[in-house]
């Protein structure tokens, strides 16, 4: 099945298609290049924007959940992946401890917990959970849906180590995103691997560190390619501090979103696109939530497409952006170019949000949303999801198909871009990583 695309299957983003298929061999040796150099994120998902004439990554999470939206089909490729990610990190890991989200009674988030545990579990890991919660004083067990439960249990902290009673993990994975801070028993770890580093949680993550790194790869990328690096690549501008509440800094980011809608209505013209360009005013801390946090789906990211709507910013808007809690109202923000979707399941919007574990492309979904438009945030209250059989596709593209005609070709095409955008959390980790040795 090939997405359902409002325009035609032609123009730049088949000739893309074309370009990254006849690279290939060139792509593949690059990427393998790159990985002898650089630690890819433990795993990842990337939402992906297939405008028609553009392709490009809007959000990199680091600690990814909706696992159980994936098809069955990607487990063994899961299963391959986390056994390298874990050999690589610790051979002789025996238990893995899982820190989890803090969401009892969401029953979608504990079902992507209990795939992740059966992807580790058959990767020859013994898997238990620990909550940060400190309301929870012993072993809980959390029903679901479909009769299979979860068994969450209180973190133990002796000395420099973290556990449970009676298990002793070499390994813990984080499927949290510490938003609201780094807890102190996760800090000074001794002899234990902590997945992702603590680094990489949405406290310390900048969003335009990310983008960054992305904008460098992709010139490299696509000079590779032989292509305009913006083709894959959403603009972006950091615009600094701004205060919601009493406007202050409202006429730099109104000068700042008037100059970067200008530099996409020049691309616009260059490529003959008929839209109308929009920006997303987004805060530069930390990352959009996950495909199934409700917690933080939606906040963070203001659409803009005239300058006239900032100066009609309301409490609800500043609210949307996640900004003003506590009455605290300042903060960092960053523009980036919108890009919109035209791609339909069911006839209903859809944007395709790719799955990785260590370097390599497990799966993927279509998050589908019948109320929102083209040019919307799409991880929003209401979004639904459609299992994209990566495994076996998206790996595998088939030489000789007309561009737009082949799933495997064009779901080939969004792994490509999905590990991009991987590559950049890769070397944007590195920029922030607090232990690394600076040399003079």
């Amino acid at each position: 099945m090939v997405p359902h695309l409002i325009t035609a299957l032609t123009g730049p983003i088949n000739e893309l298609e074309q370009r990254v298929l006849d690279s290939m061999p060139a792509i593949e040796r690059w990427f393998r290049l790159e990985w002898m150099e650089h630690t890819p994120p433990f795993y990842s998902s990337v939402d992906v924007r297939n405008a028609g004439f553009k392709l490009a990554p809007v959000d990199t999470n680091l600690f990814p959940d909706g696992w159980n939206n994936l098809t069955p089909a990607m487990l063994p490729l899961a299963v391959q992946a986390a056994m390298a990610a874990i050999e690589k990190i610790c051979p002789e890991a025996r238990n893995l401890l899982v820190v989890p989200d803090s969401q009892p009674k969401n029953t979608f988030y504990w079902s992507n917990m209990l795939q992740l545990k059966r992807v580790f579990h058959q990767a020859g890991l013994n898997v238990r959970f620990g909550s940060l919660s400190a309301d929870l004083l012993e072993p809980t067990t959390i029903k679901l849906p479909t009769g299979e439960s979860i068994t969450l249990e209180p973190l133990t902290r002796t000395d420099r180590r973290l556990g449970l009673k009676d298990f002793d993990p070499c390994t813990i994975l984080l499927n949290n995103e510490l938003s609201a801070g780094i807890p102190g028993m996760l800090e000074d770890l001794n002899e234990q691997y902590l997945l992702p580093p603590l680094h990489a949680s949405n406290s310390v993550r900048r969003k335009s560190l990310h983008f960054k790194a992305y904008d460098e790869l992709c010139k490299r990328f696509a000079k590779l390619l032989g292509i305009d690096p913006w083709l894959i690549n959403p603009m972006y501008t950091a615009c600094g501090e701004v205060n919601f509440a009493d406007g202050t800094g409202l006429d730099n980011l109104s000068v700042q979103v008037e100059a970067l809608l200008g530099k996409i209505r020049r691309k616009y013209k260059e490529y003959g696109i008929n839209e109308k360009p929009f920006v997303l005013v987004k805060a530069d801390g930390g990352m959009v939530g996950s495909p199934q946090t409700s917690a933080s789906q939606g906040m963070g990211i203001l659409t803009v497409r005239d300058t006239r709507e900032l100066a009609d910013l309301t409490r609800k808007a500043q609210q949307k952006l996640g900004l003003c809690a506590d009455g605290h109202c300042m903060a960092n923000v960053i523009i980036q170019e919108g890009v919109q979707t035209n791609e339909r399941v069911n006839d209903a919007v859809a944007e395709p949000v790719v799955y990785m574990m260590d370097r390599y492309v497990v799966g993927g979904f279509y998050r589908i949303h019948a109320e929102r438009g083209v040019d919307e945030n799409l991880n929003a209250p209401g979004a639904s999801y459609v299992p994209l059989a990566f495994a076996d596709s998206g790996r595998l593209p088939q030489s000789g198909e007309i561009p737009g005609s082949s799933s495997p070709n064009r779901f080939y095409m969004y792994g490509v871009i999905a590990r991009l955008a991987m590559l950049a959390a890769s070397y944007e980790l590195e920029a922030t990583d607090p232990d690394a040795e600076v040399y003079d």
